[in-house]
């Protein structure tokens, strides 16, 4: 994710070696699901997915990025 810290809108690349089901959520430090910011077939490639946290409070945060059978994490920090 790129910024990060971020203020309310950060980038999130995603590199696929082939195409995938892609799933990215984003729960807060408790474990909960806060929002859902993307789902659906990407092709092969670079690609990149904005998430607009303008509704959050700050805090931390984690990325869940599900790509076919890779799973990848992120801590990010949203500053208001």
């Amino acid at each position: 994710a790129y910024p990060n810290p971020f203020n309310p809108v950060t980038a999130l690349n995603i590199n696929l070696p082939a195409e995938s089901v892609v799933k990215v959520n984003v729960y807060n430090v408790a474990g909960q699901m806060v929002d859902a910011v993307f789902s659906n077939s990407l092709t092969a490639g670079t690609h990149s997915i904005s998430w607009d946290a303008g509704k959050l409070s700050s805090g931390v945060y984690l990325i869940r990025t599900e790509a076919g059978k890779n799973i990848s994490t992120q801590k990010v920090m949203l500053l208001k």
